[in-house]
C-alpha cells in the first residue's frame, strides 16, 4: 500500500486531502503543528496523525523515523503547510517577510532536504510541492506571500534538474482560489503584522477586513487538490507541475502571451 505525509492537515487541503486519500486506501500520515489539531485527526481516525511544525528541523526528523519505524519506505511527502501574509510591500516589515518564509520556504526546503536521502535509500518517491497561482503572477497586497511562492518554484525547479537520474518526482501544484481556512487567516495576518491605521492603503485594507470586495471567481473545493494529490500518487512518472483551478489556467496563459504592461492591467483589476 503506497503511503504518503502531508504536513499542514489542521483545516483546508491538508485536511480534505488526508480524508480523500484515506478513502481511496492510500495510508495517510497526517501533520499538524497544534497538538489540539493532532488530537482532532486522531478522532477523525488517523491513528498515525503527528505533530510537527515545519519551522523546527528536530520534529521533521521525528516525524520521519516515525514513519520509517512502521513502513519500509516513505512513497510521496506532500509539502502542504504554509500561509499567506497580506499587506502591501511597503507595509510588510522585514521581520514579518522572514516569518513568512520560515514556514512557506524554509519549512518547505528543511522537510524536502531531510526526505530526499530516504528516498535515495529506498529509490523511490515523490515529492509535492504546494506552490499556487502566485507563484506564476502577482497580486496587489499579496507581496510576501507571492515572493515565498516563486522561491518554491525556483527551488522545486532546480531540485528537478539535480533528480533527473532518478527515481524521484518534484511535483509542483499551482492552486488558484480554494475553498479553506486561508483568506480568514491572511485577514488576521493583516490585522496582526500591518500599520493599517498609517497606511496609504488603509482603505482597501479595511474593505478587505469587512468583507466588502468581489467575491473571488472560479473557486474551488479542496477536494480539487486532493483529487490531482492522488492522481500523482497512481501516477508512474508525474508530470512537474499541475494546474488546479481555471483561475489557473488563464492567469497562466495570460502570462505566456501578454506583455508584461497589458499583463499588469489585468492584474490590477483582479487585485
Amino acid at each position: 500500500m503506497t503511503n504518503i505525509v502531508i504536513t499542514g492537515c489542521s483545516t483546508g487541503i491538508g485536511l480534505e486531502t488526508a480524508i480523500y486519500l484515506k478513502d481511496k486506501f492510500i495510508k495517510v500520515y497526517p501533520t499538524a503543528r497544534d497538538s489540539k489539531d493532532v488530537d482532532m485527526l486522531k478522532n477523525m481516525g488517523f491513528e498515525h496523525a503527528m505533530q510537527l511544525d515545519v519551522t523546527k528541523p528536530e520534529m521533521i526528523t521525528a516525524v520521519i523515523e516515525q514513519v520509517l519505524a512502521l513502513e519500509t519506505s516513505i512513497d510521496v511527502w506532500f509539502n502542504n503547510a504554509g500561509y499567506g501574509q497580506a499587506g502591501a510591500t511597503e507595509d510588510i516589515t522585514t521581520e514579518t517577510l522572514r516569518e513568512q518564509f520560515e514556514t512557506n520556504v524554509f519549512g518547505l526546503h528543511e522537510c524536502t532536504k531531510q526526505i530526499i536521502p530516504v528516498m535515495r535509500k529506498q529509490g523511490h518517491g515523490k515529492i509535492i510541492q504546494h506552490s499556487s497561482v502566485l507563484g506564476l503572477i502577482s497580486l496587489f497586497g499579496r507581496g510576501a506571500y507571492t515572493a515565498s511562492k516563486y522561491a518554491i518554484e525556483g527551488l522545486t525547479d532546480t531540485l528537478r534538474l539535480e533528480l533527473k537520474d532518478t527515481h524521484i518526482y518534484p511535483v509542483l501544484l499551482n492552486t488558484g482560489p480554494i475553498t479553506s481556512h486561508f483568506r480568514q487567516t491572511a485577514l488576521k495576518k493583516l490585522e496582526e503584522n500591518i500599520d493599517i491605521d498609517h497606511s496609504v492603503f488603509k482603505d482597501k485594507y479595511l474593505s478587505s477586513l469587512k468583507g466588502t470586495q468581489k467575491k473571488v471567481p472560479f473557486n474551488e473545493p479542496a477536494t480539487s487538490v486532493a483529487s490531482i494529490v492522488h492522481k500523482i500518487i497512481l501516477t508512474n512518472r508525474p508530470k512537474p507541475r499541475y494546474y488546479i483551478t481555471k483561475a489557473t489556467y488563464l492567469l497562466g496563459f495570460f502570462k505566456k502571451i501578454l506583455s508584461t504592461s497589458y499583463l499588469d492591467r489585468l492584474l490590477v483589476k483582479i487585485g
